[in-house]
């Protein structure tokens, strides 16, 4: 079976915005699961959060840097990818908190929307609080706003929004506000960082993890990561793991395995291969 792409476009530098027909997923799917899809017989698994579930779609979003996103970037409307597995991964734990603050950085946004409104259903108050290098890659933005009580647009660069990092409004709000809940999505190091703003208030905060990931069942053990001294799966015991708990040093050494592969893959593809609309590779 193959899953049509119903609609792709680039929503921000390099980022690129695709639903897919996947009723099965869409039907079942939670704030804060994830699939993993694979594009072709030959091609590798890669696990994307999903965005937003719609009717008989999924949104997912990612950034086109390895072989294999530059190569599902590529793909066009009415075209389609051989497997879409999941809903994987535990949902969010989604009740009534209280005053919620939602943290996106780069891509990591993406993750937000879909959180948002779970959120907001449970009665919680939701601030949402994103940021990005610059605002070209800002994604999402217009959506959040409709989403969330409350939208904070940060850029380190200052290109839009407060000049600074998304670590420093959620300080600030810790300091005039009772927080109860905070979910941070983004790049390792972002998360990292922001997570410890949370730390003197004891404040509840979660964090969806990504590291390698291969089945997405557990099985493989790739993904595995320690959390309060014991070892998790991210794909079957999270993603969202309480930050608090993370070893983040390990987490991101085991990011860091496969660069020199991962680099090889990706000179490959643009060397020698194209997608042209047979489905077959070859030289140019």
């Amino acid at each position: 079976m193959a899953y049509k792409i119903e609609k792709a476009s680039e929503i921000a530098d390099n980022i690129f915005e695709f639903w897919i027909k996947a009723p099965h997923v869409s039907k079942n799917a939670q704030a804060g699961q994830f699939v993993v899809i694979r594009i072709d017989e030959k091609g590798e698994r890669i696990p994307l959060t999903i965005s937003a579930a719609k009717d008989d779609l999924i949104r997912i979003v990612f950034m086109a840097v390895g072989k294999t996103t530059k190569f599902l970037s590529s793909l066009k409307e009415g075209e389609s990818v051989l497997d879409v597995a999941g809903p994987l991964g535990q949902p969010g734990e989604l009740k009534k908190w209280g005053n919620c603050v939602l943290i996106g950085g780069g891509v990591g946004i993406a993750c937000l929307p879909i959180l948002a409104k779970a959120l907001k259903e449970q009665g919680n108050q939701v601030t949402g609080i994103i940021g990005a290098r610059n605002e070209n890659l800002l994604l999402l933005s217009d959506e959040l706003e409709q989403d969330c009580d409350e939208l904070v647009i940060c850029t380190d660069d200052g290109s839009r929004g407060f000049h600074g990092f998304p670590a420093d409004i959620l300080k600030k709000k810790l300091e005039d506000e009772k927080i109860d809940c905070v979910w941070i999505i983004g790049p390792a190091i972002m998360m990292k960082i922001t997570s410890m703003a949370t730390i003197p208030s004891k404040t509840k905060t979660f964090v969806s993890l990504n590291p390698i990931m291969v089945d997405g069942t557990g099985m493989c053990g790739s993904c595995r990561v320690s959390v309060g001294g014991e070892t998790k799966f991210a794909c079957v015991d999270g993603p969202e793991f309480d930050a608090h708990l993370v070893d983040w040093d390990e987490l991101m050494n085991r990011q860091r395995i496969y660069p020199s592969q991962e680099k090889e893959s990706l000179d490959n593809f643009n060397e020698h291969h194209h997608h042209c609309r047979c489905g077959e590779h070859h030289h140019e």
